[in-house]
Parts: C-alpha cells; structure tokens; sequence
C-alpha cells in the first residue's frame, strides 16, 4: 500500500531563498490532494540573555516584558506569512486553498518542528537548509539534520542556493 499524503508541514524562517522550498511543498500537495501547514518558530531568548534582563530588572518585569515582545513578534511575522502565501500564490490561485494553517510558535526550532507535526497529524515535513561554506557540503544544516534525526514522519530536505 501507499503512503498517504494528506497534511504537510512546511517550515520556513522567511528567508530570501525559502521560495523554492515552498514550491516543493506545493507541487507536493497538489499532486497528493493534502494540505499545507505553514510554521514560523521564534527562538527563545538565551540563557544569557534572561540573565542580562534579570540583573536590570525583576524577574517578573522582565517575563512580562519578553511575553510582549513575543506576542508582537509573532503578530508581525504571521503577517508576514500571510503576504508570502499571497505573493507566492496569487490569492486568488488554486493553491491557495491548499493552506490549512499559518503557525507562528516560540522554542527551540527541530523540537518544536516535531512537535507541531505531531500536534497537527503532520504526514510530511519539507524544509530547507543552509550548506554554504565547504565544509557543510558534506552535511546538512543542523536543524534540518536534528529534525530527520529526531520525527517518526518523513522529512523532505531541500537545499536553498545562496544568491
């Protein structure tokens, strides 16, 4: 039997090259019929970074201040997804039903990837990676790695061409 592809989870960081991964994703669920999620992941604020707010401020100062921030950030940058899958689809195309979700999320990015791949019954995760210098041609950017090492889905890696 075949796998079923019903629901894939595209994950971008809405860099300048992530367009042709987002075109895997959609060739994908057009051919397959599924739906795409689209994931955005904020990554928290370092350690040291807590500690440096916390040396100026109280702890409770600081969490509420950092939770405002965050939820400004996402707010903007769901817009910003919002406007990726206008342009790239044209909103009035027919992919643009194939859009099931716009999620923007805060953590630490290949957990948060599978965990929101298993919280949405994610079939498959396309993502792209960054292998710029000679050294990681031989590998895969370290997200894109840590997630294929870590989801019980599959993962389709795509490699992102530097300007």
């Amino acid at each position: 039997m075949l796998p079923e592809i019903k629901h894939i989870l595209y994950t971008t960081d809405l860099g300048d090259n992530t367009r042709p991964v987002f075109r895997y994703a959609i060739s994908l669920a057009q051919q397959y019929h599924a739906q795409i999620t689209l994931l955005h992941i904020l990554e928290p604020l370092s350690t040291f970074g807590n500690a440096l707010l916390e040396t100026y401020m109280p702890k409770a100062t600081s969490t509420q201040l950092h939770q405002k921030a965050i939820d400004n950030v996402r707010l903007k940058m769901q817009k910003r997804l919002e406007a990726f899958c206008t342009e790239e689809l044209h909103s009035t195309s027919a992919e643009s039903h194939l859009i099931a979700n716009l999620i923007v999320v805060e953590g630490e990015p290949a957990s948060t990837i599978v965990a929101q791949a298993k919280q949405h019954q994610i079939d498959l995760i396309v993502m792209g990676t960054h292998s710029y210098s000679p050294i990681n041609e031989v590998f895969i950017g370290s997200t894109a790695r840590k997630v294929t090492q870590i989801a019980t889905i599959p993962v389709l890696v795509v490699p992102m061409k530097k300007k």
